[in-house]
């Protein structure tokens, strides 16, 4: 059976334009509240600004052959166990017959500070994935085939996110491949270093400008990462849970 997608470009398009549309109604309300430290950190924390790609993966999961029932969005249901921490909150959770199917995390960040950004989302994504796969060793799921474990950002296309960032390393040199790389190019080098040490199934990387609240334009920057590849392994795997355990519990 052929895997549905879900027409998943004209619907990231969508999302693309509400991730930048909510991003500044939130400032908008600040403003009208009378807020005075309008910083670009409001518009990331104080709506669900991707909320359109949240629906975008639900429609995957569910034409994929899974019910809406298996799937769990309000914030009092998203909570995993882990084994350095007591719970961790996901994004989206797929649980289907007492089974974790599937776990994703969804991240955005935009300018104009990139770099301290930039370090804290890569210790976030490679100790969320620590603590889950350590919690899945440990028996926290019970007895079950891996989940799908994905995680994907959304980053600004900007100046200061396209441009060459020298290291600073006293001791020992970097790794060639961070040369003078953007930060663009360094959330890409993550997400295809986060698949290839089996961190996350899979992970993504798309960039937009802020002119995209408009045209709801979007780039991927790598055939390992970009969103096509991250749908097709969701669809893939929820294709394939579907196949296995049908009629078998």
């Amino acid at each position: 059976m052929a895997l549905n997608l879900s027409n998943f470009e004209a619907k990231a398009q969508d999302a693309t334009k509400s991730f930048w549309g909510k991003r500044e109604e939130a400032k908008l309300k600040q403003i009208n509240a009378g807020a005075t430290d309008i910083g670009e950190r409001t518009g990331v924390t104080a709506g669900k600004n991707m909320d359109g790609f949240v629906a975008l993966m639900v429609d995957v999961i569910i034409g994929n052959g899974l019910s809406r029932s298996d799937i769990h969005l309000g914030k009092s249901v998203l909570t995993l166990p882990g084994f350095f921490r007591p719970t961790k909150i996901w994004d989206i959770l797929v649980v289907r017959q007492s089974r974790l199917v599937a776990a994703i995390e969804l991240k955005s960040q935009v300018g104009p500070s990139f770099g301290n950004n930039f370090n804290n989302r890569v210790e976030e994504a490679i100790g969320t994935a620590h603590d889950l796969w350590t919690a899945y060793r440990e028996g926290a799921f019970g007895k079950q085939p891996k989940p799908f474990v994905g995680w994907m950002i959304m980053v600004e296309d900007a100046p200061e996110s396209r441009r060459p960032v020298t290291n600073s390393s006293s001791h020992f040199p970097v790794f060639s491949e961070f040369n003078r790389t953007s930060y663009l190019e360094r959330y890409d080098l993550l997400c295809q270093k986060l698949v290839q040490e089996q961190l996350y199934s899979t992970a993504s990387i798309i960039t937009s400008a802020r002119s995209a609240a408009t045209t709801g334009v979007y780039s991927n920057l790598s055939a390992m990462t970009n969103l096509k590849t991250f749908i097709t392994s969701l669809a893939g795997h929820i294709a394939s849970d579907v196949a296995r355990f049908d009629g078998h519990q």
